[in-house]
């Protein structure tokens, strides 16, 4: 800090002690570039103290007593009002300069607490939901699977297995699912076409296998929906719904509320098909052997909103023996009896 400018080279008298028990001797006092300078009679520098440190010990009283610091021992009397009143216009221009503590500590809670808020909104969320998508066990997951297949089929209706159309439907997923998937279900309505639950469960509307003439056209909505719980973890997707409540109590009790699972479940059967980039469906249906146009056509007659799927099938001509044998394509299309 520099002197205001009228100030500088300012002197008056004044009375210095260098200690508590030493006496008082008259000096010189002058105002430097940041400090005032303390010299004897005969001009022979004594001291010098930084005007941002100085401090008043008796303010409105005369003579003006100042220190150099809180704790110092030095003190010095000044009873010329010129000098005072620089030194106090100096002292109070460095005060307004100088960060408040009252206001530097409001400002640092704000910011920390705004972190916290940020952290607690937008960060613990995410990473309370990775981990709980980690550490839930297989068999939870197919828990909380069941329990939403059972509240979407009192909707519904109970799944299909009339004749041997399970059996059928189970050597379809054999086919065409990782060897640890379950076995999908077919149910009466409630849905659109098809949706997952956690645990990898597949659920297929009943027109999936009674509105085609081609298994080929049921394993694309198969593949599909497979595509669609690789892309993203059923139980994460879940998650995201229910919020993080939930989640907590998922990971800390390992069920998830009643009332969640409900509201899921509703949601589920409303909601519309996850988006899969062309590329990774198209990766699916390559890797099963199907064609996907069939599938792409069954979606849109006209092909044009599939366009992707019908260009790059990656299976023109399909493999081998049939996805599925006359028979058992016929007991599947009655699963659901009449």
């Amino acid at each position: 800090m520099t002197a205001l400018t009228q100030y500088q080279r300012l002197e008056s008298s004044g009375l210095w002690r260098e200690a508590p028990d030493a006496q008082r001797r008259e000096v010189i006092v002058t105002f430097g570039d940041a400090s005032i300078i303390i010299t004897d009679k005969n001009e022979r520098p004594l001291t010098h103290w930084s005007l941002a440190a100085l401090i008043r010990q008796n303010p409105g009283e005369v003579p003006a007593l100042f220190r150099p610091g809180p704790d110092a021992g030095e003190d010095l009397e000044i009873d010329d009002n010129t000098m005072v009143e620089a030194i106090e216009t100096v002292m109070s221009a460095i005060d307004r300069r100088r960060p408040r503590r009252g206001r530097l500590r409001l400002a640092t809670t704000a910011v920390l607490l705004g972190g916290v808020v940020a952290l607690a909104l937008f960060w613990l969320p995410g990473a309370l939901r990775r981990h709980t998508t980690q550490v839930v066990p297989p068999s939870v997951r197919q828990d909380i699977g069941q329990s939403l297949m059972s509240q979407i089929t009192r909707v519904s209706g109970q799944t299909c297995a009339v004749g041997g159309g399970q059996r059928a439907l189970t050597r379809l997923g054999r086919a065409l699912l990782p060897a640890n998937a379950p076995s999908p279900r077919v149910i009466p309505g409630g849905i659109r076409d098809t949706l997952h639950v956690p645990g990898g469960l597949i659920l297929l509307n009943r027109s999936v296998v009674e509105d085609h003439e081609d298994p080929i056209v049921a394993a694309g909505f198969i593949l599909a929906e497979q595509a669609r719980l690789a892309e993203q973890d059923p139980l994460d997707r879940m998650l995201r719904y229910v919020g993080p409540i939930a989640t907590f109590r998922l990971l800390t009790t390992g069920a998830l509320p009643d009332a969640k699972i409900t509201e899921y479940a509703e949601h589920l059967v409303a909601a519309d098909h996850p988006e899969v980039p062309a590329e990774n469906m198209l990766a699916v249906f390559e890797q099963a052997g199907v064609p996907s146009s069939p599938y792409a056509y069954a979606l849109d007659i006209t092909g044009e909103s599939v366009l992707p799927l019908i260009e790059g099938d990656p299976v023109r001509t399909p493999r081998g023996a049939p996805i599925l044998s006359d028979a058992d394509w016929v007991r599947l299309q009655g699963i659901c009896g009449a």
